[in-house]
């Protein structure tokens, strides 16, 4: 022991008593070393050399007790000795850094070794710094300091590198929202007509290119403005919602797209859909309106809501435009309210102009 008080007096000698700041929080929760050594008188060195630092030290006696505590508490740093029976420091930093990953506290090896091959092995095993016995103790504590600056630097950078990763998710899926909200109609929460152009127009050139067919079906509600009339806005807005919701679900393929087109009328754009398809789409979205039974007792042909619907269909070119896709819905849809409405009309070239 009085070898140990004498090499404590001149470690004491050594360097200035004063704590160093190694940041923000360390007068609050000073770093904690874990000093790993097989010689109970080289950790009491150790540990007198760092609490002078103003550090938290635990101890352990070989690799395997480093591995063990790591585990239960997660130190700022690791002074490890190289030469140790059990498990050696080498052995023991490939582990840690195994186990903890990221994670892993800087390690500092410190060994009797210091020819080329174990300075090269240290840092193989991925330790992050290298001390021979004799320790000089002003140049340890200086390279424990430098060391513990950085990983407290790191481990701020990586935050905030999380941080703002976050951060850019949450405002992509901020701008992704706005993207949606700017193209959905509010009633209906239907594409609003923006939208129904910019994916007609798309359609329409992607469709070009392939020579496929495009589909359109206009929908409207027979006698709409009676039905406001009679029930009020607030019970049309909810009927509106009923009807958008089954076009909504008539959207089937992921190209498809179910829109407000304006006022009461309602639209299906089908890329790649032939007139039966579509046809039969339009009959669908007809037959299950009318199941609906919505009471509508101004109408002059039903006791219930019913729709008229005009579908169109053709096979873009590059030469044309898409509108003359929707004036032809349009005209199937006139046609069909012309022979009664509560139908629906496919378009042909021999229909009449809407007046």
């Amino acid at each position: 022991m009085s070898d140990y008080l004498e090499a404590a007096q001149a470690l004491a000698q050594a360097w200035e008593n004063k704590p160093i700041v190694i940041n923000p929080d360390f007068q609050k929760k000073p770093p904690v070393i874990l000093v790993v050594d097989d010689q109970k008188t080289s950790r009491l060195m150790l540990r007198l050399a760092m609490e002078k630092e103003g550090y938290g030290v635990r101890e352990a006696g070989d690799g395997q007790q480093c591995l063990k505590v790591c585990e239960q508490f997660q130190p700022d740093m690791v002074l490890l000795d190289a030469v140790m029976p059990v498990m050696d420091g080498f052995t023991c930093c490939a582990q840690l850094q195994a186990l903890l990953g990221e994670e892993c506290p800087p390690v500092l090896i410190i060994t009797v070794l210091d020819d080329r091959e174990s300075v090269d092995k240290a840092f193989e095993v991925g330790a992050t710094d290298y001390v021979t016995k004799p320790i000089h103790w002003p140049v340890l504590c200086q390279r424990v300091r430098r060391l513990l600056q950085t990983s407290w630097a790191m481990r701020q950078l990586r935050r905030q590198i999380e941080k703002e990763r976050l951060l850019t998710q949450q405002l992509e899926a901020a701008n992704r929202e706005l993207q949606r909200l700017a193209s959905i109609d509010g009633l209906t929460q239907l594409a609003n007509r923006r939208c129904f152009d910019e994916t007609l127009e798309r359609e329409w050139q992607r469709l070009a290119r392939d020579r496929l067919p495009i589909s359109l079906i206009l929908c409207d509600l027979d006698f709409f403005k009676a039905f406001n009339d009679t029930y009020g806005h607030p019970t049309g807005d909810e009927c509106l919602r009923v009807v958008a919701n089954i076009i909504s679900q008539a959207a089937s393929h992921p190209g498809d797209l179910a829109a407000r087109y304006g006022g009461e009328e309602l639209s299906l754009i089908l890329p790649n859909t032939r007139p039966q398809a579509a046809f039969q789409i339009a009959n669908t979205i007809h037959q299950k309106v009318k199941a609906k039974k919505i009471l509508h007792a101004g109408s002059r042909i039903s006791k219930y809501i019913t729709l008229s619907l005009g579908v169109a269909t053709f096979i873009p070119s590059s030469k044309s435009s898409p509108e003359r896709l929707v004036v032809a819905a349009d005209k199937a849809l006139y046609q069909a309210k012309l022979e009664g409405r509560d139908r629906v009309v496919f378009y042909s070239p021999k229909l009449p102009a809407k007046k």
